[in-house]
């Protein structure tokens, strides 16, 4: 810019000859020429605009023309905004300072969506007299849209993970996302049944013409508004002319949603694309994440769908089985469940028993040692089975006795502590008539005992088990089937599906959670580690894919190096970059990676270096951004890189990237001492 201030035809302009300008101006140009922050100047009454080069980006198209031009003629499209800033400065000399400010400005074909921080003060002319307002100022565009699509990604997980049926997830999925309308102005959510050539429209928000969101959409017709046919073999979706302007909207992109496993179409996720902004790769991620959300949730929806199925089922044995079961919680075995049955054996109807405690119902039985041998199981965790028991029943005016067989069994949670009983009994009061009868039911109650304990296990949790219980009760199910479907390839293809889909979800969480904290948190406190033991400790983790790919890992690292660090930090870092070394390897040879550490003015410098895939060395800065990856045919989210610059940043160093196409990568992590 400096160059272009000096070839200016400033002999024509208001301002006249550089020779005759103020000194103090003079000395403003040369303070700014000379930054590397964004800066200009607006002078005099008529605010012609002098800028460095750090603030060319920011002018866009209204460069070159805008030097010397009057600020609010170049900037007319947001003068509404700032003109009223601009005169109180210049009349009462007051300075003002905006953050994240949002203004739409016409720098490219279209008026762009902004955010930026700055200051206006005033300044002044050699008589000490306001002439004109000095500004820095910073784009934080990126870091404004970065946070509010973070946000966005976290609200619809969370909005997922409550969800219990497919026929709520499309509408709640949208609901949530309508409340980010500058990142998607509208959408909409098809599902796809099975082997079904078609879609149905499950959720929708934002607003959307009529004609763009029918009903059901015909995977094979090619003149349907939306090119489902067509998306629904291209992994990562297109961009689609709407048919139907949506208000400024112009475009949509339509994303295929696929299953947890990878293997099969669920449906479609239609986004418009907000036309104040440029649909840049990280806009792109965003979408690619929100549908790969959908996909996890719808897998994990059906899967609870089944369960509920199964809980149903099994509800409905508790409630039909031919003997009395009942489940007694805490240490005052208060009545949390009794079946129809074992009210007929107490001889009590179920809504007077139903939350007391079990001896307020039948204080009778205390002296009859039942108490006694609840209170064992409870301490003991050790099931009490007995057969041909007595048990004496007051009733108003007589005395019964009815037999027992009964089973108190310990009810435990997710920590084996027991909370509770679970007891099953049957009445053999005529035991002498149908003794072998009884033994014959004894054997079917033995048989029901696998499924009482799932029940037992989902009761305890009310029914609706969180992700970790999900997982629990698969377990369950897989022990307790028959051997001959257990072994069967349909059973072992559901359970890998299933799990499949449990781990996918748990990682998503992970993530994000991971990020989140990464961007809020400082460093963990530092104390003096050594590398060695770092190294050594990751390439234990990930000793499986070391064998499994034949990688050579060379350490040229003194023993006894230590550097003063967070431990856990540190092998998150280690861990990220040794682990997409492996993941990023070329397939024309074994990998071999290499990390060594060098002196360096304030700083250790701990380089790990690979002969992998690389990149090309322009793209290389991309690879730190959130969700950027530069390579998709291996899984992963494109969070670990960016993780590792936060670590490192947090820490007061930097980490640098050398990258050749094909060649390998090698990282370069500043560590202060």
């Amino acid at each position: 810019m400096g160059a272009m201030m000096r070839n200016f035809d400033w002999a024509s302009h208001p301002l006249g000859e550089p020779q005759g300008w103020p000194q103090s101006l003079k000395n403003n140009i040369r303070l700014m020429l000379n930054s590397a922050f964004p800066m200009f100047i607006w002078w005099s009454q008529d605010l012609y605009m002098f800028h460095n080069d750090a603030y060319l980006p920011a002018l866009g198209k209204k460069h070159p023309k805008a030097l010397g031009a009057s600020a609010p003629q170049m900037w007319a499209e947001i003068w509404d905004q700032i003109g009223g800033i601009t005169e109180n400065i210049l009349e009462t000399g007051e300075d003002f300072y905006a953050q994240n400010l949002l203004l739409y400005l016409e720098r490219k074909e279209f008026a762009e969506e902004t955010y930026w921080t700055f200051s206006y003060s005033p300044a002044f002319n050699d008589a000490g007299e306001i002439a004109g307002i000095f500004c820095a100022c910073n784009e934080e565009t990126s870091f404004v849209l970065g946070q509010r699509r973070l946000k966005s990604l976290k609200d619809l997980s969370d909005t997922l993970s409550h969800v219990a049926t497919l026929e709520d997830l499309g509408p709640a999925a949208c609901q949530t996302l309508s409340s980010n309308h500058n990142d998607i102005p509208f959408c909409l959510m098809y599902l796809v049944d099975g082997q079904s050539r078609q879609a149905t429209l499950a959720g929708m928000a934002g607003t959307v013409p009529e004609q763009l969101a029918p009903p059901s959409i015909s995977l094979t017709n090619a003149g349907e508004v939306w090119p489902l046919g067509l998306v629904s073999h291209l992994s990562h979706g297109m961009v689609a002319d709407l048919a139907v302007p949506a208000g400024k909207v112009q475009q949509a992109v339509i994303l295929p949603i696929v299953k947890a496993s990878g293997d099969q179409l669920a449906g479609f996720f239609i986004a418009g694309i907000s036309a104040a902004q440029e649909y840049t790769e990280d806009y792109k991620g965003f979408h690619s994440l929100l549908a790969a959300q959908m996909g996890t949730s719808i897998t994990s929806v059906r899967a609870k769908e089944e369960i509920l199925k199964r809980q149903d089922f099994l509800n409905e044995i508790f409630q039909q089985a031919p003997v009395g079961i009942t489940i007694l919680n805490g240490p005052n075995y208060i009545v949390e469940i009794a079946n129809p049955r074992v009210c007929e054996i107490w001889r009590v109807q179920q809504r007077d028993v139903l939350g007391k405690p079990i001896f307020d119902v039948l204080p009778e039985a205390v002296g009859q040692g039942f108490k006694d041998l609840l209170d064992n199981v409870m301490a003991t965790g050790i099931p009490h089975v007995a057969n041909e028991v007595p048990l004496v029943l007051e009733r108003r005016d007589r005395q019964e006795v009815v037999h027992l067989n009964f089973v108190y069994h310990p009810m435990r949670d997710e920590h084996g502590l027991v909370t509770g009983i679970i007891a099953t009994a049957i009445e053999i009061s005529e035991q002498v008539a149908a003794r072998l009868e009884v033994e014959a039911v004894n054997k079917a109650l033995l048989a029901t005992n696998a499924d009482l304990d799932n029940f037992v296990y989902a009761a305890s949790h009310d029914l609706k088990a969180p992700i970790f219980n999900i997982e629990g009760l698969m377990d369950e199910l897989l022990q307790h089937l028959p051997q001959e479907v257990a072994a069967s390839e349909e059973m072992r293809q559901l359970s890998s599906y299933m799990y499949g889909s449990i781990n996918r979800f748990k990682r998503v969480v992970s993530d994000l959670t991971q990020v989140a904290r990464t961007q809020r948190e400082d460093d963990e406190n530092s104390y003096a580690i050594d590398l060695n033991d770092v190294i050594t400790e990751v390439c234990m983790d990930l000793k499986p894919i070391i064998s499994e790919t034949g990688a050579v890992i060379q350490t040229s690292i003194a023993p006894g190096t230590t550097i003063r660090f967070s431990f856990k930090n540190m092998r998150s870092v280690m861990y990220n970059l040794i682990s997409n070394a492996i993941k990023y390897s070329s397939p024309n040879r074994a990998p071999y990676i290499s990390i060594s550490t060098a002196p360096g003015k304030g700083f250790t410098v701990l380089t790990v270096a690979d002969n992998g895939l690389g990149l090309k060395q322009a793209d290389a800065p991309k690879i730190f951004s959130l969700f950027k990856r530069l390579h998709d045919h291996v899984d992963g989210s494109g969070i670990g890189l960016y993780i590792v610059k936060k670590i490192v940043e947090n820490a007061g160093g930097r980490i640098e990237v050398e990258s050749e196409l094909d060649k390998g990568t090698a990282f370069k992590v500043y560590l202060p001492h």
